[in-house]
């Protein structure tokens, strides 16, 4: 908007210049010099009388906001954890008194904000950690309450020195917040200078801003455990775990019922057994490593993939068709054993065909 009212008023200056045949070069371009500065200098009072807003330009629309929730309620409303649930509702009742001792002069417990959560994959610790950023934030020991979650990948570089800085990065992302550190054991390999690197930043980010950072570190329960004992620095500063059980195979099944519920999807009254074995069958595969809510979520991809191969097939399929989930859909067949049928189907209606003809001829 200035550079097109400058000019206007520059090309007004201009076009006012006389053309006389008596005039010199110079002289005109003395007289336009002075023009164009003394355009600038009126426009610089124009706008400085009635200021254009910084984000005017390119002004983006707020996005909306979600309806901020209660993290306590969330965390009552997870599915399965009562021992997580019941941590987490002491710690935060003690970092809250300890809060307000402190504020009432009183004098408080010294207390670790930072976490080690231990247990398998799909146990719902990342859920967890979520909302004890959100629950720190609400007791005031957080001034924001984000979780930033990253793994080795997102703190180690490949070269020397570099690994720090992207360690920082992560470290200032997750300020005011949680930093949520998954696989942490990964960090602490044999002769791992990167790895060690990043434990080093980490440590003096939290020795440096007590205040207002915190840590959880996750994964399996033994490298968790060994990953902490290495390194003096570590277990002085994570003293209080949370571990995280295998759901139970009802808690199983009512995440798969949770993740029908929210798609819009239903199963057939029938085959609801066939879901519950299903999940068994799952957990007993790989009973020493069970992915547990993830391993849920991925049957529950699975099904309703088949189901849609199924619908797709249907003329005018219904809302009711697309919803509901049969007893076809529990299993995914083989391409193979498509073309088998396909084949089959052909060899029939051939046949069949050559005996109508056959019965012609006869007749």
């Amino acid at each position: 908007m200035d550079r097109d009212f400058l000019g206007s008023m520059y090309n007004d200056f201009f076009a006012s210049t006389p053309k006389t045949t008596d005039v010199t070069k110079k002289d005109k371009t003395d007289d336009a010099v002075k023009n164009a500065q003394d355009a600038l200098a009126e426009a610089k009072e124009i706008l400085k009388s009635s200021p254009v807003p910084d984000n005017a330009v390119n002004e983006e629309p707020e996005k909306e906001k979600e309806p901020e929730t209660d993290p306590m309620e969330d965390l009552e409303g997870l599915i399965g954890l009562s021992t997580i649930k019941a941590d987490v509702k002491e710690l935060a009742s003690f970092v809250k008194v300890q809060k307000a001792r402190k504020e009432q002069g009183l004098k408080s417990v010294p207390v670790s904000l930072h976490l080690v959560f231990t247990g398998n994959p799909g146990t719902g610790k990342t859920t967890v950690a979520r909302i004890i950023a959100r629950i720190y934030k609400q007791i005031g020991v957080l001034s924001k309450g984000q979780l930033v979650e990253v793994d080795r990948s997102g703190l180690v570089a490949g070269y020397v020195g570099q690994t720090a800085i992207k360690t920082q990065e992560q470290i200032k992302k997750a300020m005011g917040g949680v930093l949520f550190i998954d696989e942490a054991y990964s960090l602490a390999q044999k002769d791992d200078a990167f790895g060690q690197e990043a434990i080093d930043t980490i440590l003096k980010a939290m020795e440096d801003n007590r205040d207002d950072f915190v840590v959880i570190v996750a994964g399996y329960t033994g490298p968790m455990k060994k990953f902490i004992d290495s390194n003096p620095g570590l277990k002085s500063r994570f003293n209080k775990y949370i571990e995280f059980p295998d759901y139970e195979l009802d808690d199983l099944e009512k995440i798969f019922y949770m993740n029908c519920d929210k798609y819009d999807y239903k199963v057939d009254e029938e085959i609801k057994h066939q879901i519950r074995a299903l999940i068994t069958a799952k957990k007993l595969e790989n009973i020493d490593n069970f992915a547990n809510a993830r391993e849920v979520r991925n049957l529950f991809e699975t099904i309703i993939t088949n189901q849609a191969r199924r619908v797709a097939t249907l003329e005018n399929p219904t809302n009711d068709d697309m919803m509901t989930i049969l007893l076809e859909d529990l299993t995914e067949k083989d391409p193979e054993e498509d073309k088998a049928e396909e084949k089959t189907e052909e060899n029939t209606e051939e046949t069949a065909t050559e005996e109508v003809k056959s019965e012609e001829k006869e007749q």
